[in-house]
């Protein structure tokens, strides 16, 4: 299923702060700290896609577990990187997977760790927990049998502490910098089908409870144009305190939903006073279909490297990663044909989930 074609305001906005440490208000549970994705890594995640009702193609099915496979071992050069998936299914894969990539046996339906996987925290002692926000199959648009319970099961695996942050939702959905600022779509969060008991106030409450952030952008989001209704990591990424990395068209189409709402983010992010570094969207790339998702700011920032796409536009992949080598300086930019995964709607950092080094 391609996440794009699933289903054919006012933003609030905040100044900076110093990171901290939260609780979930009347709830029990650690202080939680999640440090930013530049920081050290102990190991990347990663999920093997496999659920046929998910890929009823199955030469599009393998073309996909191809790319992850080669996501895997280039972050294997940098990072130890840990697969995902069920012992019936490893013999298979271990051949396209490099040796440098261990293998656990928790079953997957999908590829998107960024949203089954579980977020790392750091307890005020230092010690780490799970950060616990509940996935369902983005709102139960699509099957999560075996995904709803990936960060439950890493958590025992790795004998982590399991603490709810009372959120139904992805965390592709959000982004943060590590000091004190979050930014999300309220479409993604303020949804019937994810956390509708509980008003904006409460959902926001709650995601700088379970990153130990202080202050949140808020801005409306794309409802209902497809899966994920406009996670934010796939528009605007922060790159530090008070930096943010955005993918826009250089020439908005007024009847494109997806390119009006990234104008009104846009603007958020200015009038809460950042910096912002617009990367323009390609034009001549190898995939051109309307739900084909060209984002570079979907990128994973591993240990000495940065893993970003390149979609056959020579101008745009190169301002790409030129800006990538400013915003990450003394990184390795890396730029990789993932195609495959822009057709099901995400890219490099939705198949990603980092453990940190503590």
């Amino acid at each position: 299923m391609r996440r794009r074609e699933f289903l054919s305001g006012t933003a609030a906005l905040a100044s900076m702060t110093a990171p901290g440490f939260a609780t979930e208000p009347g709830a029990p549970g650690p202080a939680l700290y999640v440090p930013p994705e530049e920081g050290a890594h102990a190991r990347t995640f990663m999920q093997w896609p496999v659920n046929r009702s998910v890929y009823r193609d199955r030469w599009f099915l393998q073309q996909v577990q191809a790319t992850i496979a080669e996501v895997a071992n280039t972050l294997a050069e940098f990072e130890p990187v840990t697969m995902l998936m069920a012992s019936e299914h490893q013999a298979r894969a271990a051949a396209s997977l490099s040796e440098a990539v261990e293998i656990w046996d928790i079953p997957t339906d999908d590829l998107w760790c960024r949203d089954c996987g579980p977020i790392f925290a750091q307890k005020a002692d230092g010690t780490l927990a799970v950060s616990h926000i509940q996935f369902n199959g983005w709102g139960g648009k699509q099957t999560d049998v075996n995904d709803r319970d990936i960060a439950r099961r890493l958590a025992e695996r790795l004998g982590l502490e399991l603490v709810p942050s009372g959120l139904v939702g992805e965390s592709g959905g959000v982004d943060h910098d590590g000091h004190g600022l979050m930014m999300a779509h309220a479409s993604s969060w303020d949804t019937v089908s994810r956390n509708s008991g509980l008003s904006p106030d409460e959902i926001i409450d709650r995601l700088l409870n379970a990153y130990g952030a202080e202050r949140m952008i808020w801005a409306d989001g794309l409802r209902g144009e497809d899966i994920t209704d406009y996670h934010i990591d796939s528009l605007a990424r922060f790159t530090g305190p008070g930096r943010v990395l955005m993918n826009l068209p250089s020439t908005p189409d007024p009847r494109d939903p997806f390119h009006q709402t990234a104008r009104e983010t846009h603007e958020a992010l200015l009038a809460a006073g950042l910096s912002v570094e617009v990367i323009p969207e390609p034009e001549r790339r190898r995939v051109n279909s309307y739900d084909f998702v060209a984002s570079y700011v979907n990128y994973y920032v591993c240990n000495g490297a940065v893993l970003t796409a390149e979609f056959g536009d020579p101008d745009t992949d190169a301002i790409a990663v030129d800006a990538l080598a400013r915003h990450y300086p003394g990184r390795e930019i890396i730029a990789l044909n993932v195609d495959p995964l822009g057709e099901i709607g995400g890219g490099i950092h939705c198949a990603t989930q980092q453990m940190p080094m503590v």
